[in-house]
């Protein structure tokens, strides 16, 4: 009876988390379209930019990919989205058709745009 009630509360505690991510994920895509950030990014890769091209921003799950356990990678990523990105200076290119980022301090917030890269960094391909 003991590890019947053991895998009960286990079973709880997992429905709690899953919902709890699940509710984080979809504020997360609604701060993102509110933001615009959707128009030129996707989560996963495969997702295709206007005319069928490459997409025009690198998807998340890539983002999350390249800069995991990297220091300072929430603050830069967090300053790019604030301030834009170098049109020279891409690693992204070839990889997507956009050039650079432009600055979004129009339309998100600093402490938006470090929760939604807080979330984006852990983003599990």
């Amino acid at each position: 009876m003991k590890s019947a009630s053991r895998m009960a509360a286990l079973a709880g505690l997992f429905v709690v988390v899953v919902s709890a991510q699940a509710a984080q994920d979809d504020a997360m895509l609604a701060l993102a379209t509110k933001s615009g950030c959707m128009t030129c990014h996707h989560i996963e890769s495969g997702g295709k930019g206007p005319d069928g091209l490459a997409p025009i921003g690198p998807n998340w799950q890539d983002v999350a990919k390249k800069y995991q356990g990297k220091a300072g990678a929430e603050k830069q990523l967090v300053h790019t989205v604030m301030t834009g990105s170098n049109p020279y200076q891409s690693h992204w290119k070839g990889k997507v058709s956009g050039l650079a980022m432009p600055p979004n301090e129009v339309a998100i917030t600093e402490a938006d745009a470090t929760r939604l890269v807080k979330w984006i960094l852990g983003l599990k391909s």
